[in-house]
């Protein structure tokens, strides 16, 4: 697989996320209690025996830019690579990257290896176990120049995704990039379990190198999706190769949200433990988790975490997570510390006897999502009482009922949300 190149898009704003993105880039916000984002397309990518990866990105990306480096460091005999490429201004282009394709065409004069043949083009927000292999595989044998991953999904689904309609060889005859009605695909559909199902694209794709040289330089289309794709199935052999396994964009903080708590279920549609396909992340040499005197039930626990006396379930607890005496925590993910606070660190902040970060003591916290290095005081209620679905607060922000504490927030001990 020496000449196949992958090139993760980790660019994007990421607004969609804010405010996990409000001080790190999309791919660096954390996943499953120890992981990040960025981890599970280069997992997918390490797995599948293709060493030779490259990130883009732009926003935020100090975070990203550290976790890379210490995490992703390939033996020199394995000629492979993963490295971070950012946003640069040259003497023709001062600009940000404009949109994906723009990103990727901006880069391809780094892209100088003459053993690649094969470029795949992944993206940053999803959360999915693919052996790309297969992908590369059904490339070749339809001799295809350029080639969409794609899932069947509901109809409900469509207006989110690119959605293809194909021929019996699965060459793609048709393109609508987030359709606003069924009107628009009503003929592309299939038909699975007796059911109409519609072609969503993954945003993964497989170019034939040349190929994607030439449609960079004929098509100035800033993105994969709104222009590149739909411009190319009528002048190059384009086919769409159906995904059978699990896929979910993560993009917003709904899907984000879902997607980790479902991960704590007894069978979770992504299995992080099978032991021939694991997900890679940064090595810590933190001590095991803590637990005394506590009721667990459907929680993820990472290294490092100190637990006593509390109620958890259906949850993800981040690195270093302290939950006090008395608490009640439930469908919540708590992303944890950077690092172990100091007694005499916390009484700078004069806040009495709450003396650490993370959950204090006989709190109650419900549907919550919070971010790193967050000071919950005692008897504090995250709840979202008043039922809302959207609102801004000081510290804190309420999106699809889900109440967001702020990276670094710190919430004064009787306070009921």
């Amino acid at each position: 697989m020496r000449n196949v190149l992958c090139v993760i898009l980790g660019g994007g704003q990421g607004s969609r996320l804010y405010p996990l993105t409000k001080y790190r880039s999309k791919p660096a916000v954390p996943l499953a209690g120890k992981f990040r984002l960025i981890d599970v397309p280069i997992s997918n990518c390490l797995n599948s025996e293709l060493r030779k990866i490259y990130i883009l990105t732009q926003f935020n990306s100090e975070s990203l830019n550290k976790h890379i480096s210490r995490s992703y460091k390939l033996d020199s005999f394995s000629h492979g690579y993963v490295e971070m490429m950012a946003a640069e201004q040259t003497m023709d282009n001062t600009d940000w990257f404009q949109g994906t394709a723009d990103a990727v065409r901006r880069c391809m004069r780094h892209f100088n290896d003459p053993n690649i043949e094969y470029i795949v083009i992944l993206s940053g927000d999803q959360l999915y176990k693919m052996d790309l292999r297969e992908l590369l595989r059904f490339h070749t044998e339809h001799n295809g120049e350029v080639t969409v991953s794609c899932c069947p999904v509901d109809q409900s689904e469509i207006s989110g995704l690119g959605i293809m309609g194909t021929d019996r060889d699965n060459r793609i005859t048709c393109f609508v990039e987030k359709p606003t009605s069924v009107k628009e695909v009503k003929d592309m559909h299939i038909m699975k379990n007796n059911k109409k199902m519609y072609l969503g694209s993954m945003g993964i794709y497989c170019f034939n190198y040349r190929t994607l040289q030439k449609i960079l330089t004929e098509d100035k289309s800033t993105d994969f999706g709104r222009g590149i794709i739909p411009n190319a199935f009528g002048k190059y052999k384009t086919y769409a190769y159906i995904f059978g396994g699990y896929w979910s964009d993560i993009g917003t903080i709904d899907s984000y949200y879902h997607a980790n708590i479902n991960l704590t279920e007894t069978v979770p549609a992504l299995n992080l433990y099978d032991k021939g396909w694991p997900y890679f992340t940064r090595a810590r040499y933190l001590s095991p988790p803590k637990i005394q005197n506590s009721y667990l039930d459907h929680v993820l626990i990472s290294e490092g975490a100190l637990i006593e006396g509390a109620h958890i379930e259906r949850s993800t607890l981040g690195l270093r997570s302290i939950i006090g005496s008395g608490s009640e925590v439930s469908d919540t993910i708590m992303m944890g510390n950077d690092y172990y606070e100091t007694e005499e660190e916390a009484k700078q902040k004069n806040l009495g006897d709450k003396v650490r970060l993370g959950i204090g003591k006989n709190c109650v916290i419900k549907k919550a999502l919070l971010d790193k290095n967050v000071l919950i005081g005692d008897d504090v209620q995250i709840i979202n009482r008043k039922g809302l679905d959207d609102y801004e607060g000081d510290f804190y922000c309420i999106k699809s009922g889900i109440v967001i504490i702020e990276k670094n927030a710190i919430v004064p001990s009787g306070t009921v949300i």
